[in-house]
């Protein structure tokens, strides 16, 4: 059974060298590429055979990685060897998050009953830039069932201005009152 790896631990240690070789930017979007790659239903069903050999494995990441930073290429390596190549999605997302800090970002998603048109993600962003006083990177995301309104997740807040919301709050009001005054 392959092991669990803490993403957090390989992307410390990729970051610090994208660092010292001033291409934090260039690896990050190399292992976007590489955790694209490895999402590929087929090749992960390849890497996670039992029957195939390590080494044919690590064949086949050199194929299809072959303009990878070596240093990138070497880690999904070790992951391989480790049947641990999962974690790349993990460990992508802890570098980001580095990248961001390293940057003054923060991440930002917003979830509406509709699309959103540009001036509404302008109108946010420059809402939550205020809260936050970083650079915003928005992604927004439609959910039919909050009915209304937006809700924004800014690292481990949540801002629940949605109707579905502010209806089952309103519900339980009815209910406390309901109970308290015996009606």
């Amino acid at each position: 059974m392959p092991k669990q790896v803490s993403g957090g631990r390989y992307a410390k240690a990729l970051f610090e060298l994208a660092t010292e070789h001033a291409q934090i930017d260039a690896w990050l979007d190399q292992l976007e590429f590489v955790v694209q790659v490895l999402s590929d239903d087929d090749f992960k069903a390849l890497l996670n055979h039992a029957e195939v050999s390590v080494q044919k494995k690590r064949d086949a990441v050199e194929a299809v990685l072959p303009d990878i930073e070596p240093m990138i290429r070497n880690l999904v390596s070790l992951l391989v060897a480790r049947g641990s190549v999962s974690a790349i999605g993990d460990i992508y997302q802890s570098y980001l998050k580095m990248v961001d800090v390293q940057k003054g970002r923060e991440r930002v998603e917003v979830t509406s009953a509709v699309d959103l048109d540009d001036d509404q993600i302008q109108h946010i962003t420059e809402f939550v830039k205020q809260i936050v006083n970083k650079e915003i990177v928005i992604s927004t995301e439609v959910d039919e069932s909050i009915l209304g309104g937006i809700v924004i997740q800014i690292g481990d807040q949540l801002l629940d201005g949605s109707t579905k919301t502010q209806l089952e709050n309103l519900r339980k009001q009815v209910r406390s009152e309901v109970l308290v005054t015996g009606h």
